[in-house]
């Protein structure tokens, strides 16, 4: 620790007791009415500060290289106005308050190299907290699971967050948290840019889509309750993004400026709600969108710009104190004004943390020119600094910024991907079946469709499990060449499977499914990005959708296709004008009751997926007693049997006396009831 450091924190703990008991300390505070734990360290430590330094700690950047002082990437850092040749650099002219890793930076690789992301961490907290402020960086990705997910294979792969919106469980959100946050944490990361809190409206949504939980404001409200308080306790600072809400809308901000139409109760009541949740449930960060949100700021300016969006309602009006934090300052929703102005117009909007501009120098001097020429006060910028400094002193950032080599066992573990697998298996949902599914052993199946949704990995699993026939992968937007082809193939096959992806906004698969649809072969079509698809082609045999193109849910969509796993997820959406939120179908044909569910039980010990008659008799004796308690109308007594049955169910499993077929259909519909009863307690 530097010696001012040391100085400042010995004057401030002299003021402490000099002070009378009732004082109120802190003049640096923000508006909240609130004494923090660390108010006397942290100013002492903003008074020790230069304003260069002060100005740094607004500042997360991005910057290339697999090390801290990386030569092979000195060129591509300066070229692209990184403000240094490499992190060191940066870090040392500008006092920056944290970085941001991406793949494409180089800081973590495809595949994951861990031991080499942790020491790139360990590497610039040293370097940081060596220089005179002797302020820890934030380390931040963008890990929300599914299509956003920075560090993959082989640490744990989720299959995103709409997923497990069709899953509806509070245990899965905050599961896959405490995974995502105790893997980062293992990295050195300490600040995650999720969970996206948007809620998802439009269809042709191009940017959020199966990046959101869901439409229902109240599911996506729990769902990202759960995974902010799992971030929490493995100590990784999550952020709610983006506010006011990026759902409805169908331009991508990376590349336009949307506009959010919503009137004022219907911005409360969906798009804001969940960022009320969040703020309820203590959430340290939130990242505003670059939207324009006319209702609440009719100037023409994104949110991010915006001080009737960012301070007279996300600070004044619902009372946030946490950090607020931009989207990138480089994405084209943001640059409505001149480079040089953006940082600055932000931060007078009422943000803390202006993440990865484009240009760090013409940022950083830009946000310097504007407070020494009085534009900006020095108190304001100390606000901010303020509200940073808390947050890297509660998550223990200052007490040791470094991570421990043996963490590195956290990552990846077999109980960890097996959570995954669990995860991907319940959120497939069966939309539409034709009786064409499950597949039979005895037909030849064809599996086409854009190589991005893998209908080569699909046919490859679902060979392993004994079908036969073929595969043929397309672009995204197949030619008619690979139309042509995949329709010579289609006339050797008794079933079409087509995985598709966004169709529903892509004529050239659009009119690839028209093709096959037109050989009189039946088609089903497995939709691996948002469950849209179905929309433009409704007279397909059957549809599942999976939410994502990820490994993890093509394993799961083999599983359901070959009957092997009874498909539990319901769609967390509506699909206009054909199914409803919450639709969802199955393959089992019993009744949903005790008495069904016996039936069930036969069943499958006739096609010997049950092992031994004392295990029958037990699964059925529990159902006996849960059948009493159902005529008796004993709510709460069936939905307590239910959770001791699925515990038995459980236990059953683990001990090779129930298949994992058996296990799936058994499980799924005990669920189903139990959430059946436990509404009615």
């Amino acid at each position: 620790m530097k010696l001012r450091r040391i100085i400042a924190f010995l004057s401030a703990a002299l003021l402490f007791l000099t002070l009378p008991l009732t004082s109120s300390f802190g003049p640096k505070v923000s508006a909240a009415d609130k004494q923090d734990e660390h108010e006397d360290e942290i100013n002492a430590i903003i008074d020790d500060m230069t304003l260069e330094e002060k100005i740094g700690q607004l500042f997360i950047v991005h910057v290339y290289g697999q090390t801290p002082t990386d030569p092979a990437y000195e060129a591509i850092n300066l070229r692209n106005n990184r403000g240094g040749k490499n992190f060191e650099e940066v870090i040392e002219n500008y006092h920056v308050g944290g970085v941001i890793y991406f793949n494409w930076t180089d800081n973590i690789g495809t595949p994951l190299d861990a031991e080499q992301v942790q020491d790139l961490s360990n590497g610039i907290q040293e370097i940081a907290v060596e220089q005179d402020s002797g302020i820890p960086l934030f380390i931040s990705t963008d890990q929300e699971g599914g299509i956003v997910q920075r560090v993959t294979d082989p640490a744990t792969v989720f299959p995103g967050n709409m997923a497990l919106g069709a899953t509806r469980s509070e245990e899965f959100a905050s599961l896959t948290g405490n995974i995502i946050g105790k893997e980062l944490n293992s990295l050195g990361v300490n600040m995650n840019f999720a969970p996206t809190v948007d809620v998802n409206l439009n269809p042709a949504n191009p940017v959020i889509g199966i990046r959101s939980f869901g439409e229902d404001p109240d599911l996506v409200s729990r769902l990202g309750v759960s995974q902010i308080n799992a971030f929490k306790e493995e100590n990784v600072i999550a952020s709610a993004k983006h506010f006011p809400g990026h759902g409805d809308t169908d331009v991508d901000s990376h590349y336009g400026l949307p506009v959010i139409d919503h009137d004022l109760e219907t911005l409360h009541e969906v798009d804001l709600k969940p960022f009320k949740e969040a703020i309820d449930a203590g959430v340290e960060s939130i990242m505003t969108g670059h939207i324009v949100v006319p209702a609440l700021d009719d100037s023409g300016l994104p949110a991010t710009l915006s001080k009737p969006i960012i301070t007279d309602l996300l600070r004044e009006e619902m009372g946030y104190d946490g950090l607020i934090i931009t989207d990138s300052l480089g994405m084209s929703g943001a640059n409505v004004v001149p480079p040089e102005r953006v940082p600055v117009e932000a931060f007078k909007a009422g943000v803390d943390i202006l993440l990865n501009p484009p240009d760090v120098e013409v940022a950083y001097t830009s946000m310097l020119e504007a407070v020494q020429s009085g534009e900006i006060s020095e108190e304001r910028v100390e606000e901010s600094v303020y509200r940073i400094l808390r947050a890297k002193m509660e998550n223990g950032l200052f007490q040791g910024a470094q991570t421990s080599p043996d963490k590195l066992e956290n990552i990846g573990t077999e109980e960890n991907l097996n959570a995954a697998d669990r995860i991907a298996e319940k959120s497939i949902t069966l939309v539409k079946n034709d009786d064409v599914l499950p597949l039979q052993q005895d037909e030849e199946v064809l599996i086409t469709g854009p190589s991005v949704a893998k209908p080569a990995l699909l046919f490859q699993l679902l060979e392993e499990k004994g079908f036969v026939g073929s595969s043929y992968a397309t672009g995204t937007s197949p030619t008619d060449s690979q139309m042509e082809q995949a329709v010579a193939q289609a006339e050797e096959a008794d079933k079409i499977i087509v995985t598709s992806y966004t169709a529903n906004t892509n004529a050239k698969q659009q009119e690839f499914v028209e093709a096959l649809q037109q050989t009189g072969k039946p088609v089903i079509v497995s939709a691996h990005r948002n469950p849209y698809d179905v929309m433009v082609f409704p007279e397909v045999e059957g549809y599942v959708t999976a939410y994502s193109y990820l490994d993890v849910s093509v394993n799961a969509v083999a599983g359901v296709l070959a009957g092997d796993v009874n498909p539990y997820g319901k769609l967390p959406v509506t699909i206009p004008d054909l199914y409803d939120l919450g639709h969802s179908l199955d393959y089992t044909t019993t009744p949903l009751s005790a008495e069904g569910m016996q039936q069930l039980v036969e069943d499958l010990a006739q096609q010997e997926e049950i092992n031994g008659d004392q295990t029958v008799r037990a699964l059925t004796r529990h159902l006996d007693a849960i059948e009493r308690f159902e005529k008796r109308g004993l709510a709460d007594k069936v939905a307590k049997h239910l959770e001791s049955f699925q515990e038995l169910l459980s236990h059953f499993h683990e001990n090779d006396l129930l298949t994992d077929k058996a296990y799936s259909y058994l499980e799924t519909e005990s669920l189903k009831l139990y959430e059946t009863w436990a509404n009615q307690e």
